[in-house]
């Protein structure tokens, strides 16, 4: 059985940010805190069955803004996930956190409540730049909420960066970059803004940076973060040495992992090979009615066998070392022979290669790793 992971969705948000297609909603009145644990300690008892005897290796609570919980809520979420699923030792707990939302001295609750890891969406250290993109926090906010999480001894820590904002120029991607790199974290996430469908971004696009300009940007940060040692190890993931974030790795390896809270999704393997897919019910209102009258939290599918070679080349070709061969047909039970037309086909048109034991993209297969990917579609 693959490895087990455990993904709790907090879905409320201050106020929606205009690129946002995450399932988040705007905090209106006091938050349901008790009822939403409450609701969380049922969803997980109803999955724990598919845990098959497996400890957890990593938790990322993630949402939404996490950070909205006060440190006695998420110690409370994390005693009854271990008592429910017992964590295995050294488990990494990361917490997302958005600046404008952290008060002075929690996180030293945080970390006494389990967490170990923090995820700073930060997206920019240019206030101009924030306000464009609808954040609530300032860049000094951003600055201090970091500082106070080293202070706390939580040295563990990832920014995220956004890159091709709307009106910026590359001068204005290498400032935030050199902005982060300068606060010392463990780990960066470094990726670019892209207009997602039935955001207010779609409806109403901003003037952002063309292709090439954005391309321009990717070449130029990539460079500057390898320089200052933060080596790429995914699309968008730059680490220290021993910093990689153990919890995606676990995604891009099609590990296993629970899914709990509203809008969350699961994949679960069965003892029988089957790969099943969950997702819980996106609207918090019907997440709590659920758990208030004992009813389903979502639906539970098992995935097509034919569709389970592009579900693996999904997450596994998005890391910059690949995968180690035979991977793909250990972790989806299916024979080498259901992979091995597209990976030909692939490996004859420049986009993957194979070394040290590893299926990995080229340079040119991370270019159009979006090509490489659909190639695997049934």
């Amino acid at each position: 059985m693959p490895p087990l992971s455990l993904y709790v969705h907090i879905p409320w948000c201050v106020r929606k940010c205009p690129y946002c297609d995450f399932n988040s909603h705007e905090r209106a009145g006091t938050l349901p805190v008790d009822d939403y644990l409450a609701a969380l300690r049922a969803d997980l008892a109803a999955d724990a069955g598919f845990a098959a005897g497996r400890r957890i290796d990593t938790v990322f609570i993630g949402g939404g803004t996490p950070s909205l919980f006060a440190p006695d809520a998420i110690a409370r979420l994390l005693a009854d996930a271990d008592r429910l699923v017992p964590f295995a030792a050294g488990v990494e707990v990361t917490m997302e956190a958005n600046p404008g939302t952290i008060e002075h001295g929690r996180f030293e609750g945080y970390r006494a409540a389990g967490v170990n890891r923090v995820s700073f969406g930060v997206q920019s250290f240019d206030d101009t730049a924030l306000r464009r993109i609808g954040r609530i926090h300032g860049a000094e906010e951003a600055r201090r909420a970091v500082r106070e999480a080293q202070d706390a001894s939580l040295a563990n820590l990832n920014i995220d960066l956004m890159y091709a904002l709307p009106l910026q120029d590359l001068d204005g991607a290498l400032r935030d970059v050199a902005e982060a790199v300068a606060l010392s974290p463990a780990h960066v996430s470094h990726y670019q803004l892209t207009l997602e469908p039935n955001t207010l971004f779609a409806a109403r696009p901003p003037a952002l940076p063309d292709d090439d300009d954005a391309w321009a940007m990717q070449e130029a940060c990539q460079a500057a973060l390898a320089d200052a040692g933060y080596a790429q190890y995914e699309v968008s993931a730059y680490a220290r040495d021993g910093a990689r974030c153990r919890h995606n790795l676990a995604y891009w390896s099609f590990a296993d992992y629970l899914g709990i809270g509203a809008g969350a999704h699961g994949k679960l393997t069965l003892a029988d090979g089957t790969v099943l897919r969950t997702r819980k019910v996106m609207l918090p209102r019907s997440y709590l009615e659920r758990a208030a009258t004992g009813g389903d939290f979502g639906t539970r599918d098992a995935v097509e066998p034919a569709q389970l070679p592009f579900e693996f080349m999904l997450n596994a070709l998005r890391l910059v070392d690949g995968y180690p061969a035979g991977d793909a047909e250990a972790r989806t039970g299916l024979p080498v022979a259901a992979f091995q037309p597209a990976l030909d086909a692939a490996f004859a048109r420049g986009w993957l290669e194979s070394t040290d034991g590893r299926v990995r993209a080229t340079a040119l297969g991370q270019r159009f790793l979006n090509d490489v990917i659909g190639s695997f579609l049934p």
